[in-house]
């Protein structure tokens, strides 16, 4: 049997750290599943999901807890692979606007108000091509519970693009085949 965990980790960046986590991983007889890295303002950081052997889910967490002598932080976590969550519908979300202070903050309040899940998420700060403006890009995949159809998703952040000023793009995620 398997144990699957979820890891987290930051530190500040340089050469070799993901292969660190890797041999670790590896060493205890383990897969690398999916994973989320990323560079931040000299740190790197990450969330990885592995499977471990049983047997092996101590001497893993000992070995990553090792790391933390080279300055990266780790947490393990057992989890459940898959989660318990059914997948109703996939939206991904765009949206785009002149940079202020809040838009994360009121997004999200209107995913929660839905009900609606956050699966992934990503943002940035850029310029906007010919002014250098900084401009604030969020991408996100949505799930949407069965009980929110998708136009009252879309009402909603298209209402809230109308008074924060922001463009955005909800699309269905096809279905696999």
């Amino acid at each position: 049997m398997a144990t699957s965990l979820v890891l987290t980790f930051i530190g500040r960046d340089r050469p070799g750290l993901v292969n660190a986590l890797a041999w670790k991983v590896a060493a205890a007889g383990g897969n690398w599943l999916n994973s989320r890295l990323a560079h931040l303002a000299g740190e790197f950081a990450g969330i990885v999901l592995v499977s471990v052997p049983d047997a092996q889910v101590f001497a893993l967490t000992a070995a990553l807890r090792e790391l933390e002598e080279s300055g990266l932080r780790v947490t393990v976590k057992a989890s459940r692979a898959g989660g318990g969550r059914l997948r109703e519908t996939a939206i991904d979300l765009d949206l785009v606007g002149h940079d202020r202070p809040g838009i994360v903050r009121d997004v999200t309040e209107v995913l929660l108000g839905l009900g609606v899940s956050i699966e992934e998420f990503t943002s940035d700060i850029e310029s906007a091509p010919f002014t250098g403006e900084e401009m604030f890009r969020l991408t996100a995949r949505l799930i949407v519970p069965e009980n929110v159809a998708g136009e009252e998703l879309r009402a909603a952040l298209e209402k809230l693009a109308g008074e924060i000023m922001v463009d955005v793009t909800v699309r269905e995620v096809p279905e696999p085949a």
